[in-house]
């Protein structure tokens, strides 16, 4: 029975599962990876906790205890009574590997070693660790407290008990597992990464502002979001790296990386995290970033509200 959690990374996606696995009962292990003062951690969680209080989807008890469930620290040898430890990290092969190495060293003989990873192959990850049969991608979803999906994937040496473990640890958080082959991508990522590639090519052509490729996205095809948005959401920079990762393992076009998406990316303009990214977020409403020149049909520059 998974009753202690660790996490390595308090990132969106890393803080967004310490809250998830907090919310359920469950003891959590927060580890900031980089190092550093973990106040501003905590104090994340703490702002989005206050969120659901005055959403009344909380009470201030139970805010207050979730928060007494969480320990940040940012040394990785806290994480040795953990059952289940869950990296976070930065989607970059050798710091990722070397990041899940250093970890393992820390982990009782019997505890369950998952990656969020979203990209990578899970089969060149498990090749370098010692225990792989422990090994495990428990990929989750922005915002982690709403998404129920978390994409389960094993490595042919992932020991069946672990398996169903991991999957039992999913349920008890409220998540639906869906089982998905170790391929790069997974089935979600597989399906979105082209498509929100092909928005940001759409944008950069001309062939419609910003506001009415997602408009066209959520009012003709239902989606909550449209593809530029959500790839402000998501964060370009892991956009970025899920698209090459993807490209250089499966050697589909349809993951090439768009001149824009790299163009925002080295310009550190990445999406919602740093208030600008496709859209420009400092004011009451998104408006599209105005280092984009982009020459809307009609033939004037698009400023158009997201």
């Amino acid at each position: 029975m998974i009753e202690q959690v660790g996490v390595v990374g308090c990132g969106l996606m890393g803080s967004g599962i310490v809250e998830n696995v907090a919310s359920r009962g469950l003891q959590v292990v927060a580890v900031k990876a980089t190092g550093g003062d973990v106040s501003p951690a905590r104090e994340k969680l703490a702002r989005s906790l206050d969120r659901r209080v005055r959403k009344g989807k909380i009470s201030e008890a139970d805010r207050d205890a979730i928060l007494g469930r969480v320990r940040y620290t940012t040394e990785l040898s806290d994480l040795s009574d953990c059952d289940l430890v869950i990296e976070s990290a930065v989607e970059a092969p050798e710091a990722k590997i070397t990041l899940l190495q250093k970890i393992e060293q820390q982990l009782s003989p019997g505890a369950i070693l998952a990656s969020n990873t979203s990209s990578l192959p899970l089969e060149s990850l498990a090749s370098n660790l010692s225990r792989p049969a422990q090994f495990v991608a428990l990929h989750f979803f922005n915002p982690v407290p709403v998404m129920k999906l978390v994409e389960l994937s094993t490595v042919e040496a992932t020991a069946p008990g672990v398996r169903e473990s991991a999957k039992a640890f999913c349920e008890r958080i409220g998540k639906v597992p869906v089982q998905v082959a170790p391929s790069p991508g997974y089935v979600v990522n597989r399906l979105l990464v082209p498509y929100l590639l092909h928005g940001i090519e759409s944008l950069e052509a001309g062939i419609a502002s910003a506001q009415a490729i997602d408009q066209a996205m959520t009012l003709g095809c239902g989606h909550p979001m449209g593809p530029l948005a959500l790839s402000d959401l998501i964060g370009l920079d892991v956009v970025h790296a899920m698209a090459k990762t993807m490209d250089r393992e499966l050697g589909d076009g349809r993951y090439k990386v768009p001149a824009l998406l790299s163009r925002l990316v080295l310009a550190g303009q990445l999406g919602r995290k740093t208030q600008l990214g496709i859209y420009d977020y400092a004011g009451d409403s998104p408006v599209l970033n105005g280092e984009i020149k982009i020459t809307a049909p009609g033939g004037t520059p698009e400023a158009a509200e997201a």
